[in-house]
């Protein structure tokens, strides 16, 4: 079991930058599959980047590509989303989380396949 802790977010207006960090302590290297993923209201939970931290292989959803950044730092087993040009659409509750290795590339986005969650941090970007 993985414990992550998310932090970082915020209100920016539209254009401005965010950096969210994911904090993971526990069993981490049974879950070096580590995703970002948002909620907002009244919507589904969606992948919004994801790393396997072994080597560091990174995917994005495509309205966040060239914008947004996946990173890590395997010393502080912290992944981060550095966040760019952000529009008012990326407003939402942002989580962390972790599942194993197996599947790793295919499930990347599927919040369904994620073991281990954070408790989520909230971005709001006004226009």
């Amino acid at each position: 079991q993985v414990q992550l802790v998310e932090s970082g977010g915020g209100s920016v207006q539209a254009g401005g930058s965010l950096r969210l960090s994911c904090a993971a302590s526990g069993n981490t290297d049974s879950r070096p599959c580590m995703g970002w993923f948002r909620q907002a209201p009244g919507k589904e939970r969606e992948g919004v980047a994801g790393i396997y931290t072994v080597s560091g292989i990174m995917k994005y959803t495509d309205s966040v590509k060239g914008r947004f950044t996946i990173s890590q730092d395997n010393a502080k087993n912290t992944v981060y989303l550095q966040m760019n040009s952000l529009k008012p659409e990326d407003t939402a509750m942002y989580y962390c989380a972790a599942r194993e290795v197996l599947g790793c590339g295919v499930y990347w986005s599927n919040p369904d396949r994620f073991t281990d969650w954070g408790q989520g941090t909230q971005v709001t970007v006004s226009s």
